[in-house]
């Protein structure tokens, strides 16, 4: 107690915050559900961690807005919580010992505020097992008939559903997507459609003509985030991979244009 008292008084006379020090930007949640037992994503913060099993801790941001954790897992719904932010006790210190500068570091790194729980219940419902899942989505080609973007329909992968999701610093950048296509002859390529506004969560399907387990991994999705006095970033992600992910996600850390 002696060593925090001192560690706060130091850092007052710095003009630093105590309670970014002792309490740091981030907070640990444990996110839970004890029925399933599949690999789930779990998307927060604009991050998203993969082939993780509940219960499993992240580190939220504490901040003044409340956390959205999203988890997916194939044969479930998807499934959303929010963390609500209180007031961090240990931004006090700053008070006692007469920290007005310390008090403004807080607010402004979000130190003065931390969840309002340290566990969460996220439910997850099954829409079915796994294998009816992977069943559905596989393609159902006839083998003596080759799909080609003049000769679509016979796929189900042309109608794929999955998550997309993107985000940005700052957000409310601009997204647009288009498909990339080593194979036109089959599947062509497309112009730049406008997706939506960063953050981006959707779960919607490729809708790509054409489109085949097969040929999937010769085929790629651009995705490019505009924002004004900002650099244009432009990521690609290959067909195969997000079937097999079921998702399409990034963060982009924008670069001012000077």
């Amino acid at each position: 107690m002696k060593k925090t008292f001192f560690v706060c008084v130091a850092t007052t006379l710095l003009f630093t915050s105590c309670a970014s020090i002792l309490s740091g930007s981030k907070a640990k949640v444990t996110v839970k559900n004890d029925e399933v037992r599949t690999p789930v994503s779990i998307s927060y913060d604009g991050k998203t961690e993969n082939n993780i099993f509940l219960p499993y801790t992240i580190k939220v941001k504490r901040g003044f807005s409340p956390t959205t954790i999203t988890t997916f897992a194939p044969g479930y719904e998807n499934s959303t919580v929010k963390v609500k932010k209180t007031f961090n006790g240990t931004t006090l210190w700053n008070i006692l010992l007469g920290g007005v500068p310390g008090m403004a570091i807080d607010a402004a790194t979000g130190a003065m505020m931390k969840p309002t729980t340290k566990e969460v219940f996220i439910p997850m419902h099954q829409i079915g097992t796994v294998e009816q899942v992977v069943t559905e989505n596989t393609p159902t080609i006839a083998t003596e008939e080759r799909v080609s973007r003049d000769n679509v329909g016979g796929t189900s992968l042309e109608r794929t559903i999955i998550r997309w999701y993107f985000d940005s610093a700052p957000q409310g950048a601009r997204v647009f997507w288009r498909v990339i296509s080593s194979i036109p002859d089959e599947v062509k390529n497309t112009n730049e459609l406008f997706l939506g506004n960063t953050p981006f969560e959707e779960t919607r399907s490729f809708n790509i003509l054409g489109l085949t387990y097969e040929n999937s991994r010769d085929v790629q999705i651009e995705i490019k985030v505009k924002r004004k006095g900002y650099m244009d970033q432009t990521k690609r992600f290959n067909i195969r991979q997000a079937i097999d992910q079921q998702e399409i996600s990034s963060f982009f850390d924008l670069v001012e244009d000077k």
